[in-house]
């Protein structure tokens, strides 16, 4: 019997929200934190790393309107981001996003996307990042029922370890997530020997997290994927 030589089909691809479809440089967190303390320099992932403590109701309160006000002044999708979607919707290749912000941050910042695009919060999903269980529960929400040929895509490392944790493929988003953390006025302010070695930082953490491969940024996803999938078919498993 001939055996097919064409490279398998991918059976769904995940994104990260904040830095990677949208929020180019993850600048929501950060800056929401600074507006609550205004001393604030980053290094926080949370209100409770922030804090160092349990936040009370009242600061969890201000915590979310501050991040939900910076989520509508950066929800702007990342180069690339709004072509993706499209030619994905047209291959018909289920797809959603990732995010750990609350609920209503997230929503502000995926207003920009197309309204068939779902997503999944991990503040309604079991376990947070690291844990698989988001990017489980976003597949089984897309109806997929097998892990193999599933990418998730990111710029965050908690979530693409989510990711490696879950089975999945991933790619590793360099130039557009939080390790550089540079809004696209700042990154493209940069000296160019000075982006190319927050670039080349990022990268190496990201390949030292495990990812399967790692680009910049969304307008080199497809090159990316035909090498994924060139190696899937080489028998490579993630």
């Amino acid at each position: 019997m001939p055996t097919s030589t064409a490279p398998p089909a991918f059976s769904a691809l995940l994104f990260g929200l904040s830095g990677c479809l949208v929020d180019f440089g993850a600048r929501t967190l950060p800056l929401g934190l600074q507006r609550l303390r205004p001393d604030h320099t980053g290094g926080h992932a949370s209100l409770e790393q922030l804090l160092d403590r349990t936040p009370q109701p009242h600061e969890h309160i201000a915590y979310e309107q501050a991040l939900a006000g910076v989520a509508d002044a950066l929800a702007e999708p990342t180069p690339g981001a709004t072509a993706l979607l499209e030619a994905l919707r047209q291959q018909n290749l289920p797809c959603a996003w990732l995010d750990e912000l609350p609920p209503d941050a997230s929503a502000r910042l995926a207003a920009s996307l197309p309204d068939w695009l779902a997503g999944t919060s991990t503040n309604d999903v079991g376990r947070p990042w690291p844990a698989p269980d988001a990017c489980w529960h976003a597949l089984m929400s897309l109806q997929i029922e097998q892990l193999e040929g599933c990418v998730l895509i990111s710029g965050e490392p908690r979530l693409l370890q989510a990711g490696l944790n879950a089975g999945l493929w991933t790619i590793g988003l360099a130039a557009c997530g939080p390790l550089c953390g540079k809004g696209p006025a700042d990154w493209h302010a940069l000296a160019p020997a000075e982006r190319d070695e927050l670039r080349t930082q990022a990268t190496l953490s990201l390949y030292r997290l495990g990812v399967h491969s790692v680009i910049d940024q969304l307008t080199e996803l497809g090159p990316c994927l035909t090498d994924l999938s060139a190696r899937r078919h080489k028998g490579e498993k993630p």
